[in-house]
């Protein structure tokens, strides 16, 4: 692990917003306010049966998305294609997600994580299209 975190750039917005420890914090308070949402909680609650384990994967997520440690593997797109995910959805999410990194970071790396997350969402979104149309489900 330290030759990892010995190859991290000191500019990179893992470094910048304050690494895992500070990812974590906003992370579970993120995800404390997602399950209560009462447009995305319930998909969340329906899919995530073990919290800790689920922030923690996630955290890595980010981690590789922020130029941090990568320690994310895996496909995450298509953890999302079963899920009905409609663009209310990622509307709701994007802007939980907006509020949290607006209160829990500076300016400049709450906008660049915002920023990031609106592309994933994107793509994201593009891809659930594509799939629906592909295996006749939706479009």
């Amino acid at each position: 692990m330290e030759s990892s975190l010995s190859s991290i750039s000191p500019d990179s917005l893992f470094v910048r917003m304050g690494g895992r420890p500070q990812l974590i914090y906003l992370l579970r308070h993120f995800y404390a306010d997602v399950r209560q949402h009462q447009e995305i909680g319930p998909i969340f609650t329906a899919h995530i049966q073990d919290w800790p384990a689920h922030l923690e994967k996630i955290a890595n997520f980010w981690s590789n998305v922020t130029g941090g440690p990568i320690a994310y593997e895996g496909p995450m797109p298509q953890k999302h294609f079963p899920l009905g995910l409609e663009a209310r959805h990622f509307e709701a999410w994007l802007d939980l997600w907006s509020r949290h990194c607006r209160a829990h970071l500076g300016p400049t790396e709450a906008a660049e994580l915002i920023a990031a997350a609106e592309g994933i969402g994107q793509r994201l979104r593009s891809m659930i299209s594509y799939e629906a149309i592909r295996s006749g489900t939706r479009g």
